[in-house]
């Protein structure tokens, strides 16, 4: 069995527009630079409008019957778009788990460096998920696992504002808390 080591192609930002010549419906139903229903005319005549008015006539609505197309300047519309792309791409970043690993015999320089790397998750907007595994005997001494985790969470919120998104709860050898930023 051969795996493909080929790369995705990237995906575009805008879709495709077909521009001038490049329409192929005999058709359209033409819109204004203003935003004015002109109405249905053949391509031909919507095309020689448009260079008429120094613009071009850009295919907005392939799939209407008859398609939709607008007397516009393209590179301004292609700008427009393109704009309206990336802030909206920029605003879907979704903050990540990142998972810091706490114990029952942590000691102070190591809970500090915790809290540091803490600290720089939850700035970058990130969850932070603190984990601690009980190992042997100290399965039975859970409180003392619950006890280092409110204490942590008790450093962190000294230095910077968190709330917990999920309380401390055990499963089976672990407890787990998620803290974000308030």
């Amino acid at each position: 069995m051969r795996i493909s080591r080929k790369k995705r192609p990237k995906k575009l930002l805008i879709p495709h527009y077909a521009i001038n010549s490049k329409i192929r419906t005999e058709h359209v139903r033409v819109i204004d630079v203003d935003g004015k229903n002109l109405g249905v005319m053949s391509t031909a005549d919507a095309i020689a409008l448009a260079k008429e008015k120094e613009f071009d006539l850009v295919e907005i609505n392939p799939k209407s019957d008859p398609p939709v197309a607008q007397i516009t300047d393209f590179t301004h519309l292609k700008y427009q778009k393109e704009k309206e792309a990336r802030k909206q791409k920029q605003n879907t970043r979704l903050g990540e788990i990142k998972g810091i690993r706490l114990s029952v015999r942590i000691g102070k320089g190591d809970i500090e460096t915790r809290r540091k790397q803490s600290e720089r998750f939850l700035e970058r907007g990130d969850k932070v998920k603190l984990e601690i595994i009980l190992r042997g005997a100290e399965r039975f001494k859970t409180p003392l696992a619950y006890e280092v985790i409110r204490n942590f969470y008790a450093l962190l919120n000294e230095t910077f504002p968190v709330k917990y998104e999920q309380e401390a709860t055990r499963q089976g050898n672990k407890i787990t808390a998620i803290l974000v930023k308030k």
